[in-house]
């Protein structure tokens, strides 16, 4: 039973969104952390299952290790189920010289916590050709 409307859902997503590029863009992967609830799990490509925030911290800090400066988000849909929700969108993840390194898509399962939204199984996978 969604709580909310969509669009209510997306603009509490979107202030989630924002932090998650505001804490890349000043490349910190503690802050980052924050972002996620204290059992969530990171799924990315190629990689093993990153379990809690202090593990999904030196995962992205490994990325901007990499050379990753900057994630835009763009929301394509959400839905919510009470204290859940579901995010559908598509990333772009950029160099300090504003050079395109992936993009693709991701799916997010959102948990409220209090007043915040927090990332608690976060997915993605690129959409460009290998080679």
């Amino acid at each position: 039973m969604q709580t909310q409307t969509t669009e209510s859902i997306k603009d509490q997503i979107r202030r989630g969104n924002d932090a998650f590029e505001a804490a890349f863009a000043r490349q910190d992967s503690k802050e980052l952390s924050k972002l996620y609830t204290n059992d969530a799990a990171l799924l990315p490509p190629g990689a093993t299952e990153q379990k809690g925030p202090q593990t999904i911290g030196q995962f992205w800090q490994g990325a901007m290790d990499i050379g990753v400066a900057k994630a835009k988000l763009t929301t394509v849909e959400a839905e919510d189920y009470g204290d859940t929700a579901v995010e559908i969108g598509h990333y772009e993840l950029s160099s300090a010289t504003g050079d395109q390194l992936d993009h693709g898509k991701y799916v997010v399962v959102w948990k409220r916590q209090g007043d915040r939204w927090l990332l608690h199984r976060d997915i993605w996978n690129t959409s460009q050709s290998p080679g």
